[in-house]
C-alpha cells in the first residue's frame, strides 16, 4: 500500500511539474510570436511630425547638421559597399584604382555625376545615397578620385 501511494503522489508530481513546464513554454512562445508580429514601421500622413531615424551611424551623425557631409562620409555611408579596394562587385571602379579610374576622369566630373545620379549598370540613381545634395555627391566624386591623383 505503502508503494502505491509512493507511486501516485510522484505521478502527481510529475504531471504537475509537465504542466508548468507546458504553460511557461507557451507563454515564452506566445511572447516570440507577439514579437514577430510587431509593427516594422509607422505611417505619417501629410502634417504630421515624422521622427528622423537613421541606423547608419556615420549618416545620423553627419545629418544632425545643416552643413553638407563631406565626401569621404558619403563615400563611408553610401558608396563603400561597391567601391572599396576589396568589394566584389564587377565594373564598380574601385577606390584607389588607377586604370579603373583613369577612363572615368578623362570624360569629366559633369559625366561622373550625371552617372551618379542617373544611375550607370548596376549602379541605382544617386548611387545608393537617396538624400545626398548634388554637392554631396560631387564631394563623394571627388573624394573617390583624390584616391588616384
Amino acid at each position: 500500500m505503502a508503494w502505491s501511494k509512493l507511486i501516485s503522489t510522484a505521478a502527481a508530481a510529475l504531471i504537475t511539474l509537465s504542466l508548468a513546464a507546458a504553460a511557461n513554454a507557451t507563454h515564452l512562445s506566445q511572447d516570440r510570436e507577439e514579437s514577430r508580429l510587431e509593427p516594422i514601421g509607422q505611417v505619417y500622413m501629410e502634417g504630421d511630425e515624422v521622427p528622423t531615424v537613421s541606423n547608419n551611424p556615420v549618416v545620423a551623425a553627419d545629418t544632425a547638421s545643416d552643413e553638407p557631409r563631406s565626401g569621404e562620409a558619403v563615400f563611408t555611408a553610401a558608396c563603400k559597399t561597391c567601391h572599396a579596394s576589396d568589394s566584389a562587385i564587377p565594373n564598380a571602379p574601385k577606390f584607389g584604382n588607377q586604370s579603373d579610374w583613369e577612363p572615368r576622369i578623362a570624360k569629366g566630373e559633369d559625366v561622373l555625376l550625371s552617372s551618379v545620379k542617373n544611375g550607370l549598370g548596376a549602379m541605382p540613381p544617386m548611387g545608393m545615397c537617396m538624400d545626398c545634395s548634388d554637392d554631396e555627391l560631387e564631394a563623394a566624386i571627388e573624394h573617390m578620385i583624390s584616391g588616384v591623383q
